[in-house]
């Protein structure tokens, strides 16, 4: 059974999911979702785990501290791993499995760096490690003046024909009408500031030789946004990482292939100790 749970780290309400008992296991959303995007997950809990998932600050019904967001001095992935530190101390926890797809990822990287005796184990899902190019920043400033004309209504219909693969779009309406809901129930003040900190975001490639705890890759074989060849290099650079690439998935992988990814964090936990 999932449980919506709100606590309240530094002085903001932080809305979170959670699921299962034993080892805690923290999921991390991607861009531009929420922690609903893992419910699939929560719902199959591995035995002796217990999983939660935030949402970010701004996102689902985690609250933001402002309106409005200053693209030069506003926040970064930092910014967001302080947040779920927080959320570890506020619950106890002195260590944890972090699991982060996408943005989460990035998210994850910047906990590692800031952190890395809090973090048991890594799932890296449909991410990478650089930072956006000259083009990949020009293109989210530009999603980012778009809600700021138009709002937040304007973000599917950019959003999804890059998060979700060809087979999704095609064949699977419900996963479109989803992933459409979950990005509606956040605050144009939430989105802009992710924008901001995706464009923001430093290159972690030099952090990965230094990860030594159990890491797992996954990815969606139909990912454009973070393709198999990023996972690839990623498992190259991991030592001792997993890497399992799900069929017929794009960027979002856990929702357009939720069996197989909750099937593949299964079979990976039995081999933590």
């Amino acid at each position: 059974m999932i449980h919506e749970q709100r606590t309240s780290v530094a002085g903001r309400t932080v809305r979170y999911l959670d699921a299962g008992v034993g080892r805690p296991m923290l999921w991390l959303h991607a861009f531009p979702l929420n922690a609903d995007m893992w419910r699939h997950q929560l719902e199959q809990a591995p035995a002796g785990w217990r999983l939660i998932a935030p949402d970010f600050r701004g996102f689902g019904g985690s609250a933001i501290d402002h309106e409005n967001v200053d693209v030069d001095v506003d926040l970064g992935v930092d910014d967001y791993a302080r947040d779920i530190l927080a959320l570890m101390d506020d619950l106890a926890f002195d260590q944890a499995v972090i699991g982060g797809l996408s943005f989460g990822g990035y998210v994850a990287f910047a906990m590692f760096r800031r952190a890395p005796e809090r973090i048991a184990g890594l799932v890296l899902a449909d991410t990478r490690p650089t930072a956006d190019t000259e083009d990949g920043i020009a293109a989210r400033r530009a999603l980012l003046e778009a809600v700021r004309r138009e709002g937040v209504g304007i973000v599917p219909d950019r959003q999804i024909p890059k998060v979700l693969g060809a087979t999704t779009r095609g064949e699977r309406p419900e996963v479109v009408a989803d992933v459409k809901r979950m990005i509606a129930a956040n605050s144009a003040p939430g989105i802009e500031a992710a924008i901001v900190a995706l464009m923001r975001r430093p290159d972690s490639t030099a952090d990965l030789i230094r990860i030594e705890v159990p890491t797992l890759l996954i990815v969606g074989d139909e990912d454009e946004i973070t393709p198999l060849a990023d996972a690839a290099a990623m498992h190259r650079a991991i030592r001792g990482s997993s890497m399992a690439v799900l069929a017929r998935a794009g960027h979002l992988s856990n929702l357009e292939s939720p069996d197989a990814f909750s099937t593949t964090i299964s079979e990976w936990v039995v081999s933590l100790h």
